[in-house]
């Protein structure tokens, strides 16, 4: 089973190397993906949400989205798995960059990514939603495009990432049905 995986794969990270890459494409998508790094895009999302009253909340759940996909994702689950990167077990693959942590599974950029998306679907207007669901998939897609992450990796991360938000959301509506209970 495992070594269908590893085929299918192999089989999209070069079918999209060979098929969609290009020099229009490529400095998009290395920007993009870039943004991703260290959440600066999401943090600066949950910043921003935050300096307005109107979506205050919402941006404080982005940032606890934030906080608990990164410690499910890079301090568990990565240093469980120990799946290496794309580059290391597929030869003809030519990534665009290199992550520095070798551990490829799941995916950190898109499981931050889609727990972002997560508590703004729950929170925000439809147009809202439908930006964060874009750009959590442009994201994952973006780590299959340069070449740092495997499709499973990617499909994992946005699980975790939806996983991490609904959790979040959970507590949050939970904690708010206890305080307003009339005795």
């Amino acid at each position: 089973m495992l070594d269908i995986i590893q085929t299918f794969d192999s089989s999209v990270l070069l079918w999209i190397q060979e098929n969609f890459r290009n020099f229009i494409l490529d400095p998009f998508m290395i920007a993009y993906t870039s943004l991703g790094n260290y959440s600066i895009i999401w943090l600066i999302l949950a910043a921003v949400m935050i300096y307005f009253p109107k979506t205050r909340k919402a941006g404080i759940l982005v940032l606890l989205a934030i906080v608990l996909g990164y410690l499910i994702n890079n301090f568990v689950l990565k240093d469980l798995i120990e799946r290496p990167r794309p580059w290391i077990d597929i030869s003809a693959l030519e990534p665009l960059i290199y992550a520095s942590n070798p551990n490829s599974f799941p995916s950190g950029h898109t499981c931050i990514a889609f727990a972002v998306s997560g508590i703004i679907c729950r929170t925000q207007s439809k147009s809202w939603a439908l930006a964060s669901i874009a750009a959590a998939i442009l994201m994952g897609f973006s780590r299959l495009y340069v070449g740092v992450h495997y499709p499973t990796d990617v499909i994992a991360g946005a699980i975790v990432g939806i996983i991490g938000s609904q959790i979040i959301w959970y507590i949050y509506t939970s904690a708010n049905k206890k305080t307003h209970t009339v005795c």
